[in-house]
């Protein structure tokens, strides 16, 4: 019996593990948000069982500001989703001289250098390494243009 629960154990740790490595920035944030503030509310009701009420309410008061940021930032990519994403479909209209500037390269670059540059620029701006995603959209817009 202890070795199907090992088994079974080693199994759903595998599935997790395989999810995670799927899983987007933004889904792991909000899975960890929700698991440290069940695991404070937790916390905070086993301190009020035993006897321990002012550290309980504590535990609580901890627990506020990161409810309240996790309701802000559940709100966020709707405001995302209409105001950046909106300027990048509405202002998709780059010239090319733009996108040499957005690549920081000079008019008449090769196939190759462009693609070295959005390569450079990318490696800085992508949003998965804290980037941003207006300045994705962009240069991924500049290669369009150039290479298009």
């Amino acid at each position: 019996m202890p070795l199907l629960l090992g088994l079974a154990t080693l199994l759903v740790l595998l599935w997790a593990l395989g999810a995670f490595s799927r899983a987007q920035v933004a889904t792991i944030k909000a899975f960890g948000i929700w698991v440290v503030a069940i695991g404070g509310l937790l916390f905070a009701c086993l301190l009020a069982l035993t006897g321990r009420e002012l550290p309980a309410l504590a535990a609580l008061a901890m627990l506020g500001p990161l409810v309240w940021s996790w309701v802000a930032e559940s709100r966020r990519p709707a405001q995302r989703r209409s105001g950046a994403g909106s300027r990048a479909a509405v202002g998709s209209a780059m010239t090319r001289e733009e996108a040499y500037a957005v690549l920081g390269l000079q008019p008449g670059a090769s196939e190759v250098d462009i693609r070295a540059a959005y390569r450079r620029l990318m490696r800085l701006a992508h949003p998965d390494g804290g980037g941003s995603d207006w300045l994705a959209a962009r240069i991924n817009r500049a290669r369009d243009v150039l290479l298009g």
